[in-house]
């Protein structure tokens, strides 16, 4: 731990800013005094950010830290809770030292509300101060003022739309909504569409474009910028499409991680992705709704969509416990002659915001 290390100024807010970046490759070992703690060190995982960066906890806080590098190399960063009386804080954080490598960085941890303190321990070399209780966000946000390159790509932010049932209107409502948000911030905005069989995104655009998602998939090469652009189709202004082949001339069985290195050049490419996610389930969607920034549940309002949004619900919360919950649009609402479910009480059956209704238009 070197004692001349600039601190890193956190911001210790929940939210993710806009322009956020990805953290490099990175090894952090946390040592928690309480298992709360622990628990929050483990969920910042799950941050997007965070993709990249090998993060373990340890119980024992400073004293489990120093016995452990006695005989054990440290890593970028390491993560401490401080024990509630401070009085020797800085004297273990002394020993500590002694046996820290000097890149090492330290964060520490503490239910102290004492600027007096905070002025102290970075005085000594500590990159950042946390109180507890905290949040994931918190320490993430701490994390990547540390290690974010200020030259790193900004992280656009990713949407993803999923019907809870075949014919919910999950492409439809996916597609308005990036034009919307084209329209209304003058942001550029990629829609791709994972629908690689019978994907609707070139129809509903009126385009044809001879390459576009299926070519970065099946391409066999890593996709870089330059490959990205190429594959994209210019659907109108500000409106970017990374279209489906839209053929049934192949089978479409991808490995779990298939799409991410392809979504993360898109993060990376424009402020915003809108991801239009087929009505099927299997290991690359799941890694896809884990993985991505906001999600949109599309139900029609029957018994037969409340199960399914259900269940897709509590998975998707399920699998991404430190991220945003996600939302649900019931579509087609009033339908004639069809027995429905009230917008408000499905979306309290299925514990989700309700951020819009669409009426049937026949």
């Amino acid at each position: 731990m070197d004692k001349k290390i600039n601190p890193g100024h956190g911001q210790h807010h929940g939210d993710i800013a806009p322009g956020a970046r990805l953290l490099p490759r990175i090894t952090i070992q946390a040592f928690c005094l309480h298992s709360q703690t622990a628990q929050m060190a483990e969920l910042a995982v799950h941050d997007r950010r965070m993709a990249k960066v090998a993060l373990t906890t340890h119980n024992g806080g400073i004293e489990g830290a120093i016995e452990t590098y006695r005989a054990n190399p440290t890593p970028n960063l390491i993560v401490i809770e401080a024990a509630q009386d401070t009085s020797s804080l800085l004297e273990d954080l002394e020993r500590l030292a002694d046996v820290c490598d000097a890149a090492t960085r330290v964060i520490v941890l503490g239910q102290a509300n004492d600027i007096q303190l905070y002025r102290e321990l970075i005085r000594f070399g500590v990159s950042d101060y946390i109180i507890l209780p905290s949040t994931p966000q918190a320490l993430v946000n701490s994390i990547t003022e540390l290690f974010a390159s200020d030259g790193a790509a900004p992280i656009g932010r990713t949407i993803g739309f999923v019907s809870a049932k075949g014919g919910a209107g999950g492409s439809t409502i996916a597609h308005n909504t990036a034009w919307a948000i084209s329209q209304a911030t003058r942001q550029n905005v990629l829609v791709v569409d994972m629908d690689l069989p019978f994907g609707t995104a070139g129809l509903n655009f009126n385009q044809d474009p001879p390459h576009g998602l299926g070519d970065a998939v099946f391409g066999g090469e890593k996709v870089d910028q330059v490959m990205l652009d190429r594959l994209m189709a210019k659907a109108a202004a500000h409106i970017n499409l990374l279209a489906a082949p839209g053929t049934l001339d192949r089978t479409y069985d991808f490995d779990e991680r298939a799409f991410e290195q392809i979504v993360e050049m898109c993060q990376k490419t424009m402020p915003v992705v809108v991801l239009d996610i087929p009505h099927t389930w299997n290991a690359w969607v799941q890694h896809t709704l884990s993985a991505i920034d906001e999600i949109v549940i599309v139900a029609e309002p029957d018994l037969a969509n409340l199960r399914n949004a259900k269940n897709l619900a509590d998975t998707i919360k399920s699998m991404r416990p430190a991220e945003a919950e996600p939302c649900l649009v019931v579509n087609k609402s009033g339908v004639p002659k069809r027995p429905e479910i009230a917008a408000a009480e499905f979306a309290s059956s299925i514990d989700c915001r309700l951020i819009g209704q669409i009426a049937f238009d026949p």
